[in-house]
């Protein structure tokens, strides 16, 4: 009997994105399934019916949320191309820095980019150079964050690979990771975007860039 694999997203969601890049660097077959945050599916509902949020995988009609949670229970079941590593201390260290950017750094990202006003800005840019600071390190003599391939952090870090600059783009923020300041951070993001399937699960930067700058031109309107 062939498995199913379901994926329930947003197309311009990093989280839902992650899912997807974990499944490609696997080689998986998935089905995905579009929601409209506005409007949620009855679907997406009966399948994650605590937090009602994107992204849900279901494998074979079981349901698992949220995305890194999600990410381990695809290495764990298909074991081809390893994303987390074998090691307990260095799979400990990964979850930690996969955290640290959903709960650090992405909050000085939105802060840096659509804060309350200039000084709100450029104290969560100086915040933020310092966080990118400890994933600058985190890279010393290492092609990805996960060695030679790519791996949980590697995923969880497209916050910074590739949205950090859609941010920047659509909030007209002053360019926030340079080569000076962190090169080795600079070279990852570019190199990892290119990653065929990395760079398959991103979606139109122009398209993105729009959306972005639309959805948070609203929030400020509203202020």
């Amino acid at each position: 009997m062939a498995e199913e694999v379901l994926v329930f997203g947003a197309w311009h969601s990093p989280y839902s994105r992650r899912v997807e890049m974990a499944l490609k660097l696997k080689g998986i077959d998935y089905k995905y399934i579009e929601e409209d945050l506005t409007n949620k599916s009855p679907s997406l509902l009966k399948y994650n019916p605590v937090h009602k949020k994107i992204p849900v995988l279901v494998h074979n009609g079981k349901p698992v949320a949220e995305s890194l949670v999600i990410i381990e229970y695809i290495d764990e079941t298909w074991k081809n191309h390893p994303i987390l590593p074998k090691d307990p201390y260095e799979r400990a260290n990964a979850r930690f820095w996969a955290k640290f950017i959903d709960e650090k750094c992405l909050p000085a990202i939105l802060k840096a980019c659509w804060g309350e006003d200039q000084k709100e800005r450029e104290k969560a840019a100086e915040e933020l150079s310092k966080l990118l600071q400890f994933l600058e390190n985190e890279l010393k003599g290492k092609r990805y964050f996960g060695g030679e391939t790519i791996g949980l952090l590697d995923i969880a870090a497209n916050m910074i690979g590739y949205w950090l600059g859609v941010l920047e783009e659509a909030s007209g923020a002053s360019e926030l990771l340079t080569r000076e300041k962190f090169p080795k951070l600079f070279n990852w993001a570019n190199e990892f975007v290119c990653v065929s399937a990395i760079k398959e699960s991103l979606p139109p930067r122009d398209k993105h860039v729009a959306f972005m700058r639309k959805r948070f031109g609203m929030v400020n309107a509203s202020k």
